[in-house]
């Protein structure tokens, strides 16, 4: 049974039409020597634009680390050594996770430039480009509140009927739920003015259940 949750006030919020934007995209490979050259890649070309990345999360010293764990990880595991296979695995998922924040953090960079300087700012972080069209309906958008330390967030519908599940985090790995809805809209409160938060939604239809957790959107609180 959906409880029943009464929406943060956000009519006029996704009816103006988007703006044509780049989206920084992670290309990474099933394949773990792909995806270190791939990590490799990214880690250098971000030491080389301190200037447009003057603070990424993780830091570039804190992924590089990171990535040399792997690489150790995966000789011992190519090397069948006992245990070596759940210790790369372990780094593999580190190294995703690294990703991950740092795709976060160049969008927002990209997000806060001239428009006209996204898609070099995306390739010189070494990530691939999408580019979303004026048409294009974000599958969660959050937008600042009307008063500090709130937010107002906006789901794609997933069905005629559905529930929404929304949840922030200030680390993407403790997250807080917020009440779920019968709406596409919720607001959240109470947030830390400066801090950097991240978002998700998830869908509840009667036809096919509960859904996965959507994209990640981040936003800095004003």
């Amino acid at each position: 049974m959906f409880t029943r949750h009464r929406a943060g006030s956000t009519e006029d919020f996704l009816r103006c039409p988007m703006a044509a934007r780049a989206i920084a995209v992670l290309k990474m490979s099933h394949k773990v020597k792909s995806l270190i050259t791939f990590a490799q890649s990214v880690a250098t070309a971000m030491a080389e634009n301190t200037t447009t990345f003057p603070s990424p999360n993780p830091t570039v010293a804190t992924f590089q680390t990171d990535i040399a764990a792997l690489v150790t990880a995966e000789t011992a595991a190519l090397a069948r050594a006992k245990g070596a296979a759940d210790l790369r695995n372990s780094k593999l998922a580190v190294v995703r996770a690294d990703l991950a924040s740092l795709r976060t953090y160049v969008q927002n960079v990209v997000d806060a430039s001239n428009p006209a300087n996204s898609e070099s700012i995306i390739g010189s972080a070494g990530m691939s480009i999408r580019k979303v069209t004026l048409h294009d309906k974000a599958a969660l958008a959050v937008k600042e509140g009307s008063v500090s330390g709130t937010v107002n967030l906006s789901a794609k519908s997933a069905a005629k009927k559905a529930a929404y599940n929304w949840q922030y985090s200030t680390d993407q790995k403790t997250w807080t739920s917020l009440p779920q809805t019968l709406k596409t809209k919720t607001g959240a409160s109470g947030l830390t003015a400066g801090a950097i938060y991240y978002f998700r939604s998830q869908a509840l239809t009667p036809k096919e259940g509960t859904g996965d957790w959507g994209q990640i959107v981040s936003l800095l609180v004003k």
